[in-house]
C-alpha cells in the first residue's frame, strides 16, 4: 500500500501502545497495575452524567454549529473571567471534541514549511508528530530536571529568532509535572511579542495542582492578541470517554479553527456540550476532591520511588505523573519500560515517548490507588534488585 510520504512524518502516542501490550499479559492471566494511562481513574461527576442525560432525552442528539453551542461558548467565556481573570467573549471560543483537535488546528493553520515551532522536549508527543506532519520545523527546547523541568529561559531566547512562527507551552505539564512560574511566562511574553509569534498555551491541567497557583500567559499585557488556550473537560472533570475540549483565541482566527473543524469533525457531540456546560456551572466539590487524593498519592509514589535503588524522583507540582530519573540503573528508558512490565508487572511509559530528552527517565502515572500503587512499588523494588 502506498501511502503519502506525510504519513511517513506522523507520530503516535505511546501510552495506548503500552496499554495494548498490558492488556494481552493480562489475557494471559499475568496481574499489572495500570501507570501508563493519563486518565483519572474517577467516575465523571453524577450532576454532569445527569445533564448529558436531560440533554438526550430533549433531543439534543444532532448537527450542532462548528464552533460549539452558544450555551456553552457563553459559559466557557464567563468560566475563563472567572478563572484566568482574562475577559473573552463567546465569539472567542471553539469547542472540539477532546483538546487534542486545539493543537492540530493552531500548528495546522499558524505553521507553514519552513517556519519553526519551539515545543517542550520531554512534552506530549503529539506537538512534535503534528508540527513534523505539516512540514515545519520542530524545535525543542530542553526541559532540564535541575530546573524541575522548568524552561531554561536562557537556552530558550537563543532558540526564537524572525522564522519562530508558534512557541508551545504547557503548564502544568505532561509528562514531568512541572510548572512554570509567572517569571517565566513573562520572560516568554517579552520574546513572543519581540518576535511576533504566536503561544499555543496548554492548559488542561490547569486545576490539578499541588502548590503554587496557576497563571496563563494570556493574562500577560499584550499577550491576548497572540495567545491560544487550550483547555478540556477529560483531566478536571474525569470525562476522558466523553471527547471535551476547547479553545480560545483572537476572533479572527477562531473563525479558521471553526472552519477546520467543519472540514474535520462537523462539530462536537451536542448533548456532551451541555454536559460540558453543566461541569463549568456545577459544585466543586468532587474536584477538589479528584485533587486531594492525587495529592495523597503523589506523596505515595515519590517516597517510593526514591527508596529504589538507581531511582531519584522529584516530587511534581501539578498533574498527576512522576518522572523518575533511572539513570542510576545503567538500563535505558526503553529496556526499563518494556523489563518492569513483563518482570514486574507494571505498566509504565519510556521517557523517550516523549522526546529524546527524555531518555534516562520514566513516566509513571498515579491515576490508581494508593494500594496498587504500593504493589507497584514493591514490585518495582524486586525487579530492579534483580538486574
Amino acid at each position: 500500500m502506498k501511502l503519502a510520504t506525510r504519513m511517513d512524518r506522523l507520530g503516535t502516542e505511546t501510552a495506548f501502545v503500552v496499554l495494548a501490550k498490558a492488556k494481552a499479559l493480562e489475557a494471559q492471566g499475568q496481574k499489572i497495575v495500570h501507570l501508563e494511562i493519563g486518565e483519572p481513574d474517577f467516575d465523571t461527576p453524577r450532576n454532569i452524567i445527569d445533564a448529558a442525560i436531560k440533554a438526550l432525552n430533549s433531543s439534543q442528539t444532532h448537527y450542532g454549529p462548528a464552533p460549539g453551542i452558544p450555551a456553552l461558548r457563553k459559559t466557557i467565556a464567563e468560566d475563563c473571567a472567572k478563572v484566568r481573570g482574562i475577559e473573552v467573549k463567546p465569539e472567542n471560543v471553539v469547542v472540539t471534541p477532546g483538546a487534542k483537535p486545539i493543537m492540530y488546528f493552531a500548528i495546522t493553520a499558524l505553521a507553514e514549511e519552513g517556519d519553526e515551532v519551539i515545543y517542550p522536549n520531554p512534552g506530549f508527543p503529539i506537538y512534535e508528530s503534528v508540527i513534523n506532519f505539516v512540514g515545519a520545523k520542530p524545535v525543542p527546547i530542553y526541559l532540564r530536571e535541575e530546573l524541575e523541568f522548568r524552561f531554561d529561559i536562557n537556552e530558550f531566547r537563543k532558540l526564537v529568532n524572525e522564522k519562530t512562527k508558534l512557541i508551545i507551552i504547557n503548564s502544568p505539564q505532561n509528562p514531568t509535572g512541572g510548572i512554570l512560574t509567572l517569571e517565566d511566562l513573562q520572560e516568554i511574553a517579552k520574546l513572543a511579542q519581540k518576535y511576533n509569534c504566536w503561544v499555543l498555551t496548554d492548559e488542561v491541567y490547569k486545576n490539578i495542582i499541588y502548590e503554587g497557583e496557576h497563571h496563563s500567559i494570556a493574562s500577560l499585557p499584550g499577550m491576548l492578541e497572540r495567545t491560544i488556550i487550550l483547555d478540556g473537560f477529560s483531566k478536571t472533570f474525569a470525562m476522558t470517554g466523553w471527547r471535551a475540549g476547547y479553545g480560545i483565541m483572537p476572533q479572527p482566527l477562531a473563525d479558521q479553527f471553526s472552519r477546520l473543524e467543519t472540514n474535520v469533525n462537523s462539530c462536537t457531540a451536542t448533548f456532551v456540550q451541555w454536559a460540558c456546560k453543566e461541569a463549568l456551572e456545577g459544585p466543586m466539590d468532587e474536584v477538589l476532591r479528584m485533587v486531594a487524593e492525587f495529592k495523597r498519592r503523589r506523596d505515595v509514589i515519590v517516597e517510593g520511588m526514591n527508596t529504589i535503588p538507581g531511582f531519584t524522583c522529584l516530587k511534581p507540582h501539578g498533574a498527576f505523573y512522576v518522572f523518575p530519573n533511572i539513570k542510576g540503573t545503567g538500563k535505558t528508558s526503553q529496556f526499563l519500560e518494556e523489563y518492569l512490565l513483563k518482570e514486574a508487572g507494571v505498566a509504565s511509559l519510556s521517557g523517550t515517548s516523549f522526546g529524546a530528552f527524555g531518555q534516562g527517565y520514566l513516566r509513571f502515572s498515579y491515576a490508581n490507588s494508593v494500594e496498587n500503587i504500593q504493589i507497584a512499588l514493591e514490585n518495582i523494588r524486586k525487579a530492579i534488585a534483580k538486574l
